[in-house]
């Protein structure tokens, strides 16, 4: 469970921000539960004010975790995207830092990397509450904790180059006390993914109903005239992959079908009630939204089995209101999550701010806000910095700018819109004369 994630440096992010998930209201707390963790968090903010910007420092957060000792290349530096828009900050390390709650320890690690190397790295947890130093990294060399096995870690050490994280040899190197740390990254950290096509997530989707009552009846009320949805095998043919990808059909999926010919495999259908009955289509077929709903549900299914921290960036993205708010309030509720995922999203549809059946969407501690500053500096603010009353219209109150993050364009737009107009106008009454 993520309890907190720090950044600087970062894109559009210039000083540190902070996403801090410890809940604020006690009565705001999903019923039944007692996580030590906000289930959902939604960052709300204009075009361009950064949004993207706090979840992709946390995907590159996971990258070099997981994927630093195979991506970095001898002297080759480190890849990374500090702020642009302050020459100094080019020269200043970014740095990031995740507090994590594993199986009831606490534990916080964090990094940071300038273009040569990592400058800082460290790892401490928290048993019974009080601090353990397991490593920490510095120019001056490594600090390795006091019930750590010295002799094994001063190998990997030696091992580990300068561009790469002491985390990822160190795990990969089979230490126990840094796979908790490790895995929750590499395993449970989720992020959601753009999809063109429908995955095998679908096929299984709709061949095991029976485990997934929850996500199928979001699909039941996704799209009017749904009535019945399941499988048939088909044949694999160039005709099949057209209905698949469209007209842009991967070469690889060609070449596969050149050399071995056309196989046997299921495809997903879903039925609507017509004039004569119900009618199969194809999923190609269905509306937008269904066709989304569909190619993210294996995922947020996938959380909420798993307990990770499921990533959505723009997760209102072709989905209807409703949907999405469904789709967050399997979050919120013990039943449908009783392993305490997190979903953790950006959207700009300001509806979710408000309630659906009666009830608020989102919490008042669940919701964040981004904005840029006069410098182009992404800074990020929770709702409870203003301390809302239970009771009070989020959603208008966010509308009318009460809270921030809303997008402002001057009058300059409306007049220059206006002068084109008339010009236009101008131009047309020349033509006639």
């Amino acid at each position: 469970m993520l309890l907190n994630f720090r950044v600087a440096n970062h894109r559009s992010i210039r000083d540190e921000q902070s996403l801090q998930l410890h809940p604020v209201y006690d009565a705001d707390r999903p019923a039944g539960t007692h996580w030590e963790a906000v289930p959902v968090a939604g960052i709300f903010g204009a075009n361009a004010a950064g949004k993207s910007n706090i979840l992709d420092a946390l995907a590159y957060m996971r990258r070099m975790v997981v994927n630093s000792h195979r991506d970095a290349e001898p002297d080759g530096g480190v890849t990374r995207r500090p702020f642009r828009l302050d020459e100094a900050a080019c020269d200043e390390p970014s740095w990031y830092v995740a507090d994590l709650l594993i199986e009831g320890i606490r534990y916080t690690y964090g990094f940071s990397v300038n273009d040569e190397q990592v400058v800082d790295e460290w790892l401490h947890s928290f048993p019974h509450g009080k601090k353990r130093k397991i490593f920490e990294r510095s120019p001056d060399g490594l600090e390795i904790g006091d019930s750590q096995h010295r002799r094994e870690l001063n190998l990997v050490e030696n091992i580990t180059e300068p561009n790469v994280l002491f985390m990822s040899m160190a795990a990969r190197s089979r230490q126990q006390d840094f796979r908790p740390v490790y895995d929750w990254f590499a395993q449970n950290l989720l992020l959601s993914r753009r999809f063109t096509h429908l995955g095998l997530g679908v096929e299984r989707l709709l061949e095991q109903q029976d485990r997934n009552p929850e996500l199928i009846e979001l699909l039941r009320t996704a799209d009017l005239g749904i009535t019945e949805f399941g499988t048939e095998h088909v044949l694999l043919d160039e005709e099949e992959l057209r209905k698949r990808y469209g007209r842009r059909i991967p070469q690889h999926r060609l070449d596969e079908l050149e050399e071995n010919g056309p196989r046997a495999v299921v495809r997903p259908w879903i039925g609507h009630r017509g004039r004569d009955g119900m009618v199969r289509m194809d999923v190609s077929e269905e509306s937008e939204g269904t066709q989304a709903l569909l190619r993210q549900a294996p995922l947020f299914l996938n959380a909420l089995r798993r307990g990770g921290t499921f990533v959505v960036d723009e997760i209102d993205s072709s989905l209807h209101p409703i949907l999405t708010a469904r789709l967050i309030g399997l979050f919120q509720n013990a039943e449908t999550n009783p392993k305490g995922a997190q979903l953790i999203f950006t959207s700009h549809d300001v509806s979710l701010l408000g309630r659906t059946g009666g009830e608020d969407i989102l919490r008042r501690d669940q919701v964040w806000f981004v904005e840029k500053n006069e410098y182009g500096e992404t800074e990020l603010f929770a709702l409870a910095d203003f301390k809302p009353r239970q009771e009070e219209n989020r959603e208008r109150r966010y509308l009318s700018g009460s809270y921030g993050g809303v997008p402002y364009i001057d009058e300059s737009f409306a007049n220059a819109v206006a002068a084109r107009g008339d010009e236009d106008g101008k131009g047309d009454e020349a033509e006639r004369s």
